[in-house]
C-alpha cells in the first residue's frame, strides 16, 4: 500500500511538472509571437499599396507592391545607400567612442584612489538627470561657430562623454574586476593602458556588448540632433530620410513609409543578433557570482 501510494504521488508530481513546463512553453511562444508580430506587420505593409493599408491597417499576408513602393521611394528625396552609409558611420563611431571612453572612465573611478573620486562620480550621476535637449542649443551655437554644421563627426563626437554608460560600467566593474589582477599586472611591468586594453576590456565583454547594443540603437534612431545640425542631402542619415517620406498630409504613401522603416530597423536586428550571445554570457556570469 505504501509502495502504491508512493508511486501515485510520484506520478502526480510528474504530471504537475509536465503541466508546468507546458505552461512555460506556451507563455514563451505567446511572448515571442507578440514581439515578432510588429516586425512582421511592418515587413508585410512594405509590400502593400497605400490604399490597401488605409482600408485594412493590419495584414499578415504579403502583397505584390514591393517593387512599386521601392520605385516610389527612389523617386522621392530618399537615397537609401547614402542614408545607410551616413547612419553606419555615425552609429559605429558613436558606439566605439562611447564604449571605450566610458569603460576607461569607469576603470579610473573603480581602480584609482584620489581625493575627488566620489565627488566626480556624483557629478556624473547628476549629469545623467539633464535631458540632452536642454544642452542642444548651446552645442548648436558652438558647432556653428566652429563650422561643424553639416559635418558627421559633430553627431558622434559628443558620445565620448556618456554619463549613463560610465555609471553602468562602473557598477559592473565593482563586482567583476579583482584589484589583485591589476596589482599583479603592475608588478609584472605592464603599463596602465596595456593593463586596461589587454586585461580589463576582455573582462568587461558582456557589459560592453550590452551597452554597445543600446548605444548603437540610440545613435541609429537619433533624429533631433541630425535635424538641427544637418541640412545637406548628402549628409542626411537614414531616419532623417524616412521622416521626409511622409510628404503631404493629404497624400501619404504608407507603403513607402513602411519600406523605409523596415530598411531602418534591419541593421538594428543584425547588430542585436551578433551581440546577443554576449548579453546571455553576462547574465550567466552574474548568476554564477550571485
Amino acid at each position: 500500500m505504501a509502495s502504491n501510494g508512493k508511486v501515485k504521488l510520484s506520478s502526480g508530481a510528474q504530471k504537475l511538472e509536465t503541466a508546468r513546463l507546458v505552461f512555460i512553453y506556451v507563455v514563451c511562444v505567446i511572448l515571442t509571437v507578440l514581439c515578432l508580430a510588429p516586425f512582421w506587420i511592418m515587413l508585410v505593409n512594405s509590400t502593400r499599396s497605400s490604399a490597401s493599408i488605409q482600408e485594412h491597417a493590419i495584414s499578415f499576408i504579403p502583397s505584390k507592391y514591393l517593387m512599386d513602393n521601392w520605385s516610389k521611394v527612389l523617386k522621392q528625396s530618399f537615397n537609401p545607400f547614402t542614408g545607410f552609409k551616413n547612419s553606419i558611420i555615425v552609429s559605429t563611431c558613436s558606439t566605439a567612442l562611447a564604449v571605450y571612453f566610458s569603460s576607461l572612465t569607469a576603470y579610473a573611478i573603480s581602480v584609482y584612489e584620489w581625493k575627488l573620486k566620489n565627488a566626480f562620480f556624483s557629478f556624473i550621476v547628476g549629469v545623467m538627470m539633464i535631458p540632452s535637449q536642454v544642452t542642444m542649443i548651446g552645442f548648436y551655437q558652438m558647432a556653428y561657430k566652429f563650422g561643424w554644421n553639416n559635418q558627421l563627426f559633430a553627431l558622434f563626437l559628443p558620445a565620448i562623454a556618456s554619463p549613463m554608460m560610465v555609471f553602468f560600467m562602473r557598477q559592473y566593474l565593482q563586482g567583476a574586476l579583482s584589484h589583485e589582477i591589476i596589482q599583479s599586472a603592475r608588478i609584472d611591468g605592464a603599463g596602465e593602458f596595456y593593463t586596461f586594453n589587454k586585461i580589463v576590456l576582455p573582462i568587461m565583454k558582456p557589459a560592453i556588448a550590452t551597452q554597445a547594443i543600446f548605444s548603437f540603437v540610440s545613435s541609429w534612431n537619433r533624429l533631433f540632433e541630425p535635424m538641427v545640425l544637418i541640412s545637406a542631402d548628402e549628409k542626411k542619415t537614414l531616419p532623417m530620410m524616412v521622416s521626409l517620406l511622409k510628404g503631404d498630409t493629404y497624400k501619404q504613401e504608407f507603403g513607402c513609409i513602411y519600406l523605409g522603416l523596415f530598411l531602418t530597423v534591419l541593421p538594428l536586428i543584425i547588430v542585436y543578433l551578433l551581440l546577443s550571445r554576449y548579453i546571455v554570457a553576462g547574465v550567466a556570469l552574474g548568476s554564477v557570482k550571485g
